[in-house]
């Protein structure tokens, strides 16, 4: 019986290859294959008709070469059949389509010989990624594929497909936009969309039997098939191509959740059939180490390792014009690695936004200094980190129902709501050791900073509120809503939207849904009407953000320069104004206010006269809303003022 201990052996000693010809390819008269397998005794490749079952049509003895890898050379008509790979290390292992297959069969068992040039839609050549010459511009929004479109009242026909997404003029029950349309109506850049490679846990032959986020990977370089219409085709390929070119003719880009912390498989995963252990790092005792908290962490260090996630990123950028990458758990990740990649992707196409959670979700035997968490963050250049210090003081503890936060009646979180503000980035008006658990400012600049309040974790906004506000009306609850997205969508740094925010989204209380069923996971259209409200302040939100460059500073030296904290404390308040800023040609000053206090508040005005008010409760206009001529204003309760001179 094998060893699944590998304490004894020197990974470091395996080869080193850096071809780009890893897996499998058409050519004009047949095939090509090359599998690193560098323990392997010797290596079978099998061709299929079908893509389960059946017996094989083709058995071939691939050969070793140079560097570990194995090879193959045959002529013949493959296209549409399956493959998989066998190795024998000693013992035979799994058969498995391999590490890098690019097309896969129904749940991703066997790989498929395809002509990519086939997978593209009309006119994809024409397809341009969605420009961001800094990530501070960017406005991103977190959607999984399935929820945004499976319900009922969706308006949209693919429900639960990539196809959904191209659909135009898509409508609710009530006759408001959904789908693309109320995206562009939103006004976001970016969808964020979980994860979209083919995982382990959903049946694609009967998809809507299960449901699961997707942070359970099998093949890192095929698509999903449970999203398609054939997922025994290349249509789960075509099909997220015109997801992606649809966005884009939006004008929005698209960034794909990778999660190349962790594998759904342990030791029947593909990579431990191919290489055993390898990929995957081990504790003293030779077990596999658990930083994902699934089971096992990958070993980005090794020379290999990091060569697969960088290939493999590299090929979702330029095959299918992804914009950016938001790693899970990137903690898990070393520096170098991290910094490899960034290299990688500019030197195909600068400005593709990365980003990620900045810890683990347990214990790493990697040192943390080698670590991408969050401490380490302002060693990388252009990548960033989600800010859990601000999510947690906006709305209190992230794992707990009832604890409240800023926007929810807590006090003593002023300084790092003034935290989040400035984008995790060091200003001398605050004091660090009140600041959440980091009590350092632990961004260099702030594009390091992503800002959100929720996301797909843990409970929704609105389900947060209600559970840790239950002596709250209605209307107080939608006031701690549009606070909450206020604060991020104003801040300094990246703002991140969890999918249906804008609507209050409920997941009917749940905590972790990450396999409950669509009917707690999926959008429900009909929220729009009903808190119709907060979807058109956020709106506003976003447009004003873009519209006031003084929102968007791109270094930390301009925000300490032209932010500045209100000296006079008050709990439940926070006040900033920015003055002078470059960027802005119309204003000198921007008086800002944020009121958590249930009662109103009121704040004096400078002796110097002119003001206008730019968003006062649910309103805001560009245009301003009224002129101050007195020398106090009393802000609402749970609400924004901003004002301008």
């Amino acid at each position: 019986m094998r060893d699944w201990r590998f304490n004894h052996i020197d990974f470091s000693a395996y080869p080193w290859y850096g071809g780009d010809d890893l897996g499998v390819r058409l050519t004009e008269t047949g095939f090509q294959a090359r599998v690193w397998a560098p323990t392997a005794h010797k290596v079978e490749f099998l061709v299929f008709r079908k893509s389960l079952g059946g017996k094989s049509l083709h058995r071939y003895w691939m050969h070793a070469e140079e560097h570990g890898c194995w090879a193959l050379e045959r002529e013949g008509h493959f296209k549409g059949l399956y493959y998989t790979i066998r190795v024998n290390d000693g013992e035979w292992l799994n058969e498995t389509p391999g590490v890098d297959a690019r097309a896969v069969g129904i749940n991703g068992r066997r790989g498929l010989f395809f002509d990519p040039a086939e997978t593209n839609p009309e006119d994809w050549n024409d397809d341009r990624p969605v420009a961001c010459e800094n990530a501070v511009n960017a406005v991103l929004y977190e959607i999984h594929l399935r929820d945004f479109s499976v319900a009922a009242n969706s308006g949209m026909t693919n429900k639960g497909k990539y196809l959904a997404f191209t659909e135009e003029g898509c409508r609710t029950a009530e006759g408001l936009s959904s789908g693309v349309d109320h995206l562009k109506e939103l006004g976001i850049t970016h969808v964020h969309l979980l994860p979209v490679f083919d995982f382990w846990t959903v049946g694609e032959t009967k998809p809507l039997k299960k449901y699961n986020w997707g942070y359970d990977p099998l093949n890192y370089n095929t698509p999903e098939g449970s999203y398609a219409s054939n997922p025994d085709t290349i249509a789960r390929i075509k099909e997220l191509k015109q997801l992606v070119a649809a966005l884009h003719k939006a004008g929005i880009a698209v960034v794909m959740d990778v999660v190349y912390n962790h594998t759904g498989l342990i030791r029947r995963s593909w990579f431990n059939q191919t290489v055993p252990g390898y990929y995957y790092r081990q504790t003293r005792s030779g077990t596999f180490s658990n930083a994902s908290g699934c089971g096992n962490e990958f070993a980005s260090e090794r020379a290999m390792a990091r060569k697969y996630m960088i290939d493999s990123l590299l090929y979702w950028a330029r095959e299918f014009h992804f914009d950016g990458f938001r790693f899970d758990l990137m903690g898990v990740h070393d520096l170098e690695t991290m910094y490899a990649v960034r290299l990688a992707l500019d030197k195909l196409r600068p400005g593709i936004l990365m980003y990620g959670e900045g810890w683990t979700a347990d214990r790493s035997p990697m040192d943390e200094n080698m670590r991408a968490v969050k401490r380490n963050i302002s060693q990388l250049e252009r990548v960033a980190c989600f800010n859990d210090d601000f999510r947690d003081a906006l709305k209190g503890n992230n794992f707990d129902g009832t604890g409240q936060g800023f926007v929810s009646g807590r006090l003593y979180h002023e300084e790092s709501i003034k935290f989040g503000i400035v984008a995790a980035c060091y200003h001398p008006q605050i004091v660090y050791s009140y600041v959440g658990e980091s009590a350092f400012a632990w961004a260099r600049q702030p594009w390091q900073t992503v800002n959100y309040v929720s996301c797909h974790d843990n409970f929704t906004l609105y389900d947060k509120l209600v559970n840790s506000c239950p002596d709250a009306t209605d209307a107080e609850i939608r006031k701690m809503q549009m606070l909450a997205l206020a604060l991020v969508i104003t801040s300094q740094g990246i703002p991140f939207i969890h999918g249906g925010s804008e609507f209050c989204r409920s997941k009917n209380g749940e905590h972790n849904t990450y396999k409950s069923p669509d009917s707690i996971n999926q959008l429900d259209w009909s929220r729009k009407k009903k808190y119709e409200d907060v979807f058109r302040y956020v709106c506003d939100l976003i447009r004003l953000r873009k519209d006031l460059p003084a929102l968007r500073m791109e270094s930390s030296d301009l925000i300490r320069e032209h932010l500045k904290f209100s000296s006079d404390y008050r709990m439940g308040v926070v006040t900033y104004r920015i003055e002078d800023y470059p960027g802005e040609k119309r204003w000198r000053k921007m008086q800002f206010i944020f009121n958590a206090r249930k009662e109103a508040f009121q704040f004096d005005l400078p002796n110097d006269a002119g003001w206008t008010v730019l968003a006062e409760e649910n309103h805001i206009a560009l245009e301003g809303i009224r002129k101050v001529k007195v020398q106090a204003v009393k802000v609402p309760a749970i609400s924004m003022m901003i004002l301008v001179q």
